[in-house]
């Protein structure tokens, strides 16, 4: 029971900072702006990206409340603060600012806390943090996307 009200906690905040993240981008994708970008070519079509963070955020909330009721402390809280604004920043950034070169050390940042969950804060719940690999897989994407747009245009 613990679990489940642990998970439903991540899923509240987590899709709230996705909504957050995509009030913040505006128009985002669909900006003048963006859609003249020379982008890589592996970008995936518009429809992955709201199934991939749909899965992502169930995936890395059922691991958060694992992680949280087995292992909590401080510096946990922090970790998880700092990826949550990590992860809500990006996108203003990115799509509002168009600071590509920012928006790059800041999913470069983003993709580490990630991979020091996986690493390092996953020790007693390692059955759980296979959790983490549907994030980790698209940050190492979108940062190679943010990337390409950094180089080629």
């Amino acid at each position: 029971m613990k679990q489940l009200k642990y998970t439903v906690l991540f899923l509240i905040i987590n899709f709230g900072g996705l909504a957050i993240g995509s009030w913040l981008m505006e128009n985002g994708p669909m900006t003048d702006w963006y859609k003249t970008l020379n982008q890589a070519p592996w970008s995936p079509p518009g429809w992955v990206f709201g199934v991939a963070w749909t899965t992502i955020m169930i995936c890395f909330s059922i691991y958060l409340g694992k992680l949280f009721i087995e292992n909590y402390n401080i510096k946990m809280l922090f970790i998880f603060i700092i990826q949550f604004v990590l992860n809500v920043s990006w996108n203003y950034i990115f799509f509002n600012q168009h600071l590509v070169l920012l928006a790059l050390v800041t999913i470069v940042l983003l993709t580490a806390l990630l991979f020091v969950y996986y690493f390092k804060l996953s020790k007693k719940v390692k059955k759980y943090k296979y959790l983490l690999l549907p994030y980790m897989i698209w940050l190492c994407i979108a940062t190679s996307l943010n990337l390409y747009i950094l180089v080629h245009n």
